[in-house]
């Protein structure tokens, strides 16, 4: 039976605002990437995210992003590699800290927005993120987008990978994520992004815009948590996968 990793971006408020509804999330996905205070993420969000987690049996990881509250981690700051290779080491240190806080201990890493964008194309970006992680604790995961440049950066370092992809993301021809300004980039319906799942796992193969197929190895899923959409996707992407026969739990 093929197994499947279900996960969502989370913990992304940051003091009184609040984005998406976590608690909902956590009933429905088996993997969960927790902010890390720079884009998004305080201790009492994370340290929350983290206990209702453990409670439901959820795999957690970091997901650190660049330091940009204003632009959610979704714009380029041109650190260098070594600044980067840090700030990811730090968030990794704070993810772990409010996890074993809260009961719990994260098992993988995953990059978030413009740092995610930026290390699937570029290697030596991807290899700063994966150096990162292998100092902090080599025992840690790198959950990396398919067919990009993280994953050759974190075989390369030595660590485990499970590639993951998108199930309310457009694809470039190229296996890249559309931009979010353009058309196609987003899919908003949750029946669409399930039969989209499940034809991608079924394939084994990235489905771009035009419909072409592009094989990758899947061990993951990811729906974003900050939709209005996004527990609808989830509960449905979920539901459909399993109508499939495929078994959804965690790598970690």
């Amino acid at each position: 039976m093929t197994t499947i990793d279900l996960n969502a971006d989370l913990a992304e408020g940051f003091g009184a605002y609040r984005c998406g509804d976590d608690d909902a999330m956590l009933s429905i996905v088996t993997s969960a990437n927790i902010a890390c205070g720079l884009h998004a993420g305080d201790p009492e969000i994370m340290a929350h995210a983290f206990t209702v987690a453990r409670e439901r049996g959820v795999a957690v990881g970091a997901h650190p992003g660049f330091p940009d509250l204003w632009g959610f981690g979704r714009r380029r700051i041109p650190f260098s590699a070594g600044e980067i290779e840090r700030l990811v080491a730090y968030q990794i240190g704070a993810a772990a800290a409010l996890a074993a806080y809260s009961g719990h201990r994260i098992t993988y890493v995953k990059p978030h927005g413009a740092l995610g964008n930026i290390s699937c194309e570029e290697r030596p970006v991807a290899d700063a993120i994966a150096r990162a992680i292998k100092a902090v604790d080599p025992g840690l995961s790198f959950l990396a987008t398919a067919l990009t440049a993280q994953v050759a950066a974190g075989e390369a370092a030595g660590l485990r990978v499970h590639q993951e992809v998108f199930a309310d993301r457009g694809y470039t021809e190229e296996g890249l994520l559309v931009a979010r300004s353009l058309p196609g980039a987003m899919i908003s319906d949750p029946q669409e992004a399930a039969d989209r799942v499940v034809a991608m796992v079924s394939e084994g193969a990235i489905i771009t815009l035009s419909g072409r197929r592009l094989p990758t190895p899947i061990r993951s899923i990811c729906v974003h948590g900050d939709s209005s959409h996004a527990v609808a996707t989830a509960r449905r992407v979920r539901s459909a996968l399993e109508e499939a026969g495929v078994k959804v739990a965690s790598f970690g």
